[in-house]
Formats: structure tokens, C-alpha cells, sequence
């Protein structure tokens, strides 16, 4: 198994009965690694800061994930630098722990993420929420006139109501 880029394992035994609060940050190596993971053009910043416990089922982690990274614009490749500011709420499970057939959703809601030894790893749990928060198709302001230069037509432009407008241009 491939060690992660941004490790920050939690000793499950440190942990204790209360909150405990935990800050991590990523280093600029550890950023470089994670931009070239997730195929964006940088990561400026990636901090997290969250309360750690353990309840009945595992260990909950509920924080604030915030970042500056840069993507690549999906139309031109321009580089597209955006803002990641992200709660999260993880709960760590014992790797082969059987969640219930009925899942009911509430705000209370948790991603869950396994882990097997004696650690979970913060870290990995921020890069995950981090590539999880990414705009999936970034647009730079040049992104739309690249389309129609490229003769891509916009939402406007296309359906039904578009062709009768169309239509009566023509009639006119």
C-alpha cells in the first residue's frame, strides 16, 4: 500500500474520553504531492482544524477544512485559482464493522471512512474532504468564448424553446 501524501495518523489510544482538538497543515512538499494526485495546478494552503472523540461506534471527527488551491480551467486549461472552505463531519470506523441494511439520513449525517491498527489518519481524511470539495469543472473567463469560437453552442442557444425563437427571427 501507497502511503499517503498528507499523513497525520491519531493514536485511537491518545484519544481519550472527551474532544480533544486537533490543527493540521499541510507542508509544501505534502502540497505538491496532493496538487499532482488530484491533477490540479497547485495547492497554496491546505489547513484543517477539527474535534476528535470517540462515541459508541468509533471515533467522530468534526471540523473546518480550509485551502487555496489552483485548478486547471476545463474548456482553455488557464489556470483557475479558487477558495476551499469546507465542514466536514468523519466518523472512523473498525475496518469490517457492518453498517445497519436502513440507513436514515439526518443533518447529523457523517462520511464514514474505515481503518484497520491502532491509528486513523487525519490527514488523508482532509485530502479526501479537500478533492471532494473541488469544483469538477472549473471555468476561467475566457472559457466561454473559447466555446463559441470553437462553435459550441450555449444553453440558450439549444432546446425547444431556442428553435421557435429561432423560428420567428426568421419569420420576422
Amino acid at each position: 500500500m501507497i502511503a499517503p501524501e498528507f499523513s497525520r495518523p491519531q493514536r485511537l489510544d491518545a484519544i481519550g474520553k472527551g474532544e480533544h482538538r486537533v490543527e493540521i497543515s499541510a507542508d509544501a512538499a505534502e502540497r505538491a504531492a496532493l496538487a499532482k494526485r488530484f491533477a490540479l495546478i497547485a495547492i497554496d494552503r491546505l489547513d484543517a482544524v477539527m474535534t476528535v472523540q470517540r462515541d459508541a461506534t468509533g471515533v467522530l471527527a468534526r471540523g473546518q477544512l480550509n485551502g487555496a488551491v489552483v485548478q486547471a480551467c476545463s474548456v482553455t486549461g488557464d489556470p483557475v485559482p479558487a477558495q476551499v472552505d469546507e465542514a466536514f463531519a468523519i466518523r472512523f470506523l473498525p475496518e469490517g464493522t457492518v453498517e445497519g441494511d436502513e440507513i436514515e439520513l439526518s443533518d447529523e449525517e457523517c462520511d464514514t471512512v474505515f481503518y484497520t491498527g491502532g491509528a486513523i489518519d487525519l490527514g488523508e481524511a482532509a485530502a479526501e474532504t479537500l478533492a471532494l470539495a473541488l469544483d469538477p469543472f472549473p471555468r476561467s473567463a475566457g472559457a466561454d468564448a473559447a466555446l463559441r469560437d470553437a462553435g459550441v453552442l450555449g444553453e440558450d442557444e439549444t432546446g425547444p424553446f431556442a428553435a421557435l425563437a429561432k423560428l420567428k427571427k426568421q419569420l420576422d
